[in-house]
């Protein structure tokens, strides 16, 4: 039937009478599409908690039995078999991701069944009062003057027995073969990002981080007493402390900048070769060391920049404080596979603050992570998490507790 309309307006209201009725009708049957939702819903609450309930009783088994929590074989029969009861490929995509929830969230409830029964055992790691700074032998990499040194200064004091060798290896090799007890060595710069090498050193050893510090790193320019800028022609350094001073050395395009093995070898060389016409860039530590005159002062591109140096030792031992951890693992290469496992620090409450990842050598296209987060390898949600890592990843490592 026509509607007539005797003038525009009446025609605005009626029309707009007639779409809202429309929208009315409309909200009406998606409300009650939410409440069918909503007893679904219900359903489902009621339904979970029953599993979850059932999963208890599957961890007491487990804690009397000394069954494994985590059955991969039995996973994978699962998710295959709840996908073959759905209609269609994408709910086949998602039941199979809603159980693996499922199952990751019964997982952690037996996880931590067996630390309440205290079937997690003891971490092969030994509590002390404290790390000794005292009656000690300390290995650092480089030469007098490194900023390693400076940082093993700043956590031993000035007076700490040390000697230094020429790599990264050879401080690792030291103190697993008992000639140091200590080595002080650099995990990350905050412009640079982490030394590679020593991360893929602390998988490689039986040595374990037990503290760390932070060392300011700034650079100056520095040469022989009574020397000016006019006089200098080359400049020596390490070839990172180079690239985070090009702003200053930019401003001198005459200068021949040359790369050596660090900061302190170059602040010798321009010792030991008594030549006013070179500089080194380095600490004002090394230049102290090396007796050299600082010409230029902070002369680093971006400010603040610092570097984590890390102790370690070939003793599996944590401070009572300690409220850190570094551990190591590697993952399938499945999808989702690292998503899983960082749900142990979420469900433990466990913040995580630091994550780095190195190719497995020989295995294309596979990684170890490192990971740094907050706890102690005495608390319950420390070893529950850890529980779990090991039984779901590949090679877990713990690296130390500091």
């Amino acid at each position: 039937m026509w509607k007539i309309y005797y003038n525009t307006a009446e025609a605005i209201i009626g029309e707009g009478i007639t779409r809202k009725n429309g929208e009315d009708a409309k909200m009406a049957t998606l409300e009650e599409l939410r409440v069918q939702l909503d007893e679904v819903d219900g359903e489902i609450v009621r339904l979970y908690e029953k599993r979850m309930g059932i999963c208890e009783e599957v961890g007491e088994y487990k804690v009397g039995s000394g069954r494994k929590v985590f059955d991969r074989q039995r996973e994978t029969n699962k998710l295959a078999d709840v996908a073959s009861k759905v209609s269609t490929e994408f709910n086949k995509k998602g039941i199979q991701e809603l159980y693996q929830q499922l199952m990751s969230m019964s997982r952690k409830l037996q996880y931590r069944k067996l630390v309440e029964a205290g079937a997690l055992g003891r971490l092969p790691f030994i509590e002390i009062q404290a790390v000794d700074r005292e009656n000690v032998r300390v290995v650092f990499q480089g030469t007098e003057g490194a900023y390693s040194q400076a940082a093993m200064h700043s956590y031993f004091g000035d007076g700490c027995n040390s000697f230094h060798v020429r790599t990264f290896r050879d401080a690792m090799e030291a103190i697993e073969e008992g000639a140091a007890d200590y080595a002080v060595l650099p995990i990350e710069n905050s412009t640079a990002g982490a030394v590679n090498e020593v991360y893929d050193l602390l998988v490689e050893f039986e040595n374990y981080i037990v503290g760390e510090t932070l060392l300011p790193v700034t650079h100056t320019l520095s040469g022989l007493p009574g020397t000016k800028l006019s006089d200098i022609e080359r400049v020596y350094s390490k070839a990172e402390a180079l690239m985070q001073t090009t702003r200053f050395l930019d401003e001198y395009p005459d200068w021949q900048q040359i790369s050596v093995a660090n900061t302190a070898v170059a602040a010798r060389k321009v010792l030991e070769d008594r030549d006013k016409k070179q500089a080194a860039v380095c600490s004002s530590y090394a230049a102290e060391v090396y007796g050299l005159e600082i010409l230029a002062e902070d002369i680093n591109n971006v400010s603040g920049n610092c570097t984590r140096f890390i102790v370690v030792t070939n003793q599996k031992v944590f401070s009572k404080d300690a409220d850190k951890i570094s551990i190591s693992f590697e993952v399938p290469h499945e999808s989702g596979s690292l998503y899983h496992l960082l749900s142990h620090f979420i469900y433990n409450d466990l913040n995580m603050t630091k994550i780095e990842s190195r190719p497995v050598e020989g295995r294309n296209w596979e990684y170890r992570f490192f990971i740094d987060f907050e706890g102690n390898l005495a608390e319950p949600a420390v070893k529950n998490a850890i529980r779990g890592l090991r039984e779901e990843s590949r090679n877990l490592r713990i690296l130390g507790n500091y």
